[in-house]
This record gives structure tokens, sequence and C-alpha cells, in this order.
């Protein structure tokens, strides 16, 4: 644990988007940066679990002297379920587990308050960018010895290689590995059918996903002043930055980082500034999304559950909320983000990891607790929403993702959002789709993103400012961020 305290004393608390419960605002997230999972609000309708549901969930170990504390962000229906499979796991094994859940807003601050008082949790969530810098401080126990390598090797390959670290790069697929999936989890786009049917719409089609000029004139259909005062009220779209901007930046070609990661590259970038500029023109321009000042008011999550939104982005975490009619009353499916230049419909895929502290006094107690959440069959079930009917996640076990599970989900078992082979080929790649790790995976920490989110791009939304003025502007505080990142890393290396 050397390096803790100049760690802490290096550490800006950043503050990133999480890909997760597509109801979450910005995120201070410094280490768990969670690029993946989460939400700023606890949402979604409170569910009970019914005992059958957990009739075949078991740990076989006596693990009656263990103390646990399992710390994360979830909403509230991932909180229920996660809590009836620690009250399995305690009854199985005799453990004792404090169970801790905070919004993902305040995820990073809490971590850092633990860090800080040199008494981390036994199990933390970590997403895949920062597992380099966690491990390099001493934070992260290597699950290696406690998992086979059956298990490992049958979950989705993309997420296993994420969590894997050489002391070099993080997210190669080399060396040790340091968590395990809560999920393996994309960014896909619902649609409100109801909102589709009262403009005599088709809905969109998931083999062909729209061009950027179809998204444009359909979100004009949908975007209306429904009660006649004047003032639109139903839009074709909420794409908050933080969420959506990926899906445009990387269809179009585009990227944020040279091919080392080592060179931000947006300023003169036509890629780049043409993507930016289309997604500022979406709510400047045509109108088709709430304003910034409408977005600050109601969040585009909210307005979306609402009905007033036609795309929203959906996270895998996301359907055990939108299934619920007390929370989402309406029909919806799943579709793919629309296309630029590439022609192939693109979104960031993620996770976010359990992690066991270094310093757990009960490394084999927590390494089968996250198991249970992670890669035990029965435990997917639960999660899945195979036995309790409320899904939070696409089961990180590809053999049954692509068998039991898809099947129950086509045959109506398993309630799920139309069209779920949409996730399906985020996950595995099409002519038609591609879902990939965002930059912020390869890079020692995300502070240049951040610095991208508190440059002001506001402005080029409201259409104070063009998206090429903007990304001269912001450059070079990224790249100074992006420099001191390497700094860090060269740092550790050299410990």
């Amino acid at each position: 644990m050397k390096k803790k305290v100049l760690s802490l004393l290096l550490t800006t608390v950043m503050a990133i988007s999480m890909l997760a419960g597509c109801g979450g605002e910005e995120a201070a997230v410094e280490d768990s940066a969670a690029v993946e999972e989460g939400s700023s609000e606890v949402v979604g309708a409170s569910i009970e679990v019914q005992e059958e549901a957990l009739a075949d969930v078991s740990v076989e170990a006596d693990y009656s002297d263990a103390d646990l504390t399992v710390f994360i962000f979830a909403q509230e229906h991932e909180k229920t379920v996660y809590q009836s499979l620690i009250d399995k796991f305690t009854e199985s094994t005799g453990a004792t587990v404090t169970f801790e859940v905070t919004t993902s807003d305040e995820y990073g601050q809490k971590l850092l308050a633990y860090k800080s008082a040199d008494d981390m949790p036994d199990i933390f969530y970590v997403g895949p960018e920062a597992v380099a810098s966690n491990v390099d401080d001493g934070y992260l126990l290597p699950l290696d010895d406690y998992l086979d390598a059956e298990t490992v090797n049958n979950l989705w390959g993309a997420v296993g290689s994420a969590y894997r670290y050489d002391g070099v790069t993080a997210g190669t697929g080399e060396g040790s590995l340091y968590c395990l999936p809560k999920d393996f989890s994309t960014f896909a786009f619902a649609y409100n059918k109801d909102l589709f049917d009262e403009a005599d719409l088709p809905y969109p089609d998931p083999a062909n996903p729209y061009t950027w000029d179809e998204f444009l004139e359909v979100c004009k259909q949908l975007t209306k002043d429904t009660d006649g005062d004047g003032e639109v009220d139903q839009w074709g779209t909420a794409n908050a930055l933080q969420w959506a901007f990926d899906a445009f930046v990387y269809t179009n070609g585009a990227h944020f980082l040279n091919e080392d990661y080592t060179k931000v590259v947006i300023d003169g970038q036509e890629e780049f500034i043409e993507a930016f500029q289309y997604f500022a023109d979406l709510t400047c321009k045509h109108g088709v999304t709430p304003t910034v000042e409408q977005d600050t008011a109601l969040g585009g999550y909210q307005r979306w559950l609402d009905g007033q939104i036609g795309f929203y982005a959906c996270g895998t975490w996301d359907v055990g909320a939108f299934m619920n009619k007390d929370t989402f009353p309406y029909e919806w499916g799943i579709c793919g983000w629309p296309t630029g230049k590439t022609g192939v419909s693109m979104t960031r895929n993620g996770s976010v990891g359990f992690a066991v502290s270094a310093d757990t006094e009960y490394p084999e107690a927590a390494a089968d607790l996250i198991a249970l959440f992670s890669t035990d069959l029965e435990g997917q079930r639960v999660l899945s929403g195979e036995t309790t009917g409320v899904s939070l996640q696409i089961p990180n076990i590809m053999d049954y993702a692509k068998g039991d599970y898809k099947a129950k989900v086509e045959d109506g078992s398993i309630p799920y959002g139309e069209n779920i082979d949409v996730i399906y080929n985020y996950f595995e790649g099409t002519d038609k789709y591609e879902g990939i790790f965002v930059e912020t995976t390869y890079t020692y920490n995300a502070d240049w993103w951040t610095a991208f989110l508190q440059g002001g791009y506001e402005y080029v939304l409201n259409g104070e400012k063009t998206a090429a003025e903007y990304c001269a502007e912001v450059q070079p505080a990224m790249q100074a961020a992006l420099d001191a990142a390497n700094e860090l890393k060269a740092q550790a290396a050299a410990n």
C-alpha cells in the first residue's frame, strides 16, 4: 500500500458520465469510474423478490467467522434483488454482510472517503478504466486463485479482458483478473411505441438502423405541442451529451485520441466536429430535444418515463424499470443508434466490476459472494429476470445468455423490450452494429474526458459556439489532463 498516500494527494475527483440507469446526470466517480453502470437517482418502483425465485440459490461453504461490507451504487429495484442474494448467501454460509448502497453521483466521493480513512469495504465497484490505477495503488486483490479457468472463459470475451492488468496496460486481456463483471452492458436505443402509433409512424427497423438524416426526420415528426399552449412538450429524443455523444462520434469514424492514447486530436478533426455539430443541432437548430435549460429543470430520463420522449438511451440494467408499468406505462422497443459516415450503428459497451479489497480479512468469502453476483448460474437466473421477472442485465455467462435465456425472452417467459437481438448485435458485432469500449478504458484515468465536459460544451448545444470553436478551445485542457495521467502511470511503473 506504499503508494496510497501519494495517490490520494494526486487524486482529482472526476465528473464523468455513468452508463447505467440512463437516468443518471454526471457522476463524481474517481475510482469506480463506473463509466458503464448506475444512476444518479434511485429510480424505479419498488419490487418484491419471492422466496421461490431464490429456491436454488446456495453457496456451499462455512463462512460463519466472516464479516463483509459490500459498497455499490444501484437503483431501487437493483438494490432489492442484490439484497435478496446477499440474504441467501448469509443463510447458506453463516457470514455477516453489511450492504451499503448509494447513488452514482455520491459513489466516488464516498469511496474516496473510505480510501482516505484506509478502511476499504471488502467488496466495491471498479470500472475497467480504473483497474490499473487501483492495482498500482494497492487496493485490489487479484482473483486468479479464487476462480476456475472454465468459469472465467465462459464470460463474454470482451468483458473478461477488460478487468485484466499486467502492470503495463489494462483492458488487453493480459495479466491477472482483478474484478468480476456486475454485467456486460451496452447502451442501445429505446423508442416509445405509443408515440410512434400516435404519429402514425412505422417502428424503427432493427435490421437497418436510421441514417442521421432519417433519424432527424422521424424526430421532427415526434416533436409536438400536445396541449396547444404554444410550447413544445414532446420531443423526438433527449440526447444528454454524457450518455449519447459517443454513439454519434464513433459511427462517424471519429475519435478523441490518437492510436496510442497519448494525444487529444479533436481540434480540426472533420469527422469529430461534424458529429458534434450534428448532435448539437438536434437541440439548438432543429429543436427535437429539450433545451439545456429544460433539461436542467427536468432531466431527459424523467421525461422519457413521463412519456415525453420518442427515443432515449437504454442500458441493459434499465429493462427491469422500463418493463414495470408503475414506472413506465408505455409500450416500447429497442433499436439501433443512427448511423454516420461509417454506415455502422455504434455505441459504447461497458461494464462495472465487483472488486475485492486487497486488505480484506476474508478473501475466500468475498470471492464467493462476488461469484454469486457475477458467474453463478442460479445467481444469474435471478439477476437476469428468469426467476424474478425483473431483468437487471444480460447474463454474464455466455452459454446461458445465448441459449436458455434468449429463448425465454423470445417466447415471453422473461419480460423484455422488443428486439433483444439489437443488444446481442452490439455485444458481438455485425455488419450493421458495433459496440466498443470507449477510449477512457485505455487511459490511466478519465480526467481528459472530464475536461471536455467541464469546458462549457453547453454553449455548443445552445448555439452560442460552433463545435469547431469548442474543440479548439478545450483541446489544450484535455491534453494537459491526459499528460498528467500518463505521468501518474509512469510514476506507478517506476515504483
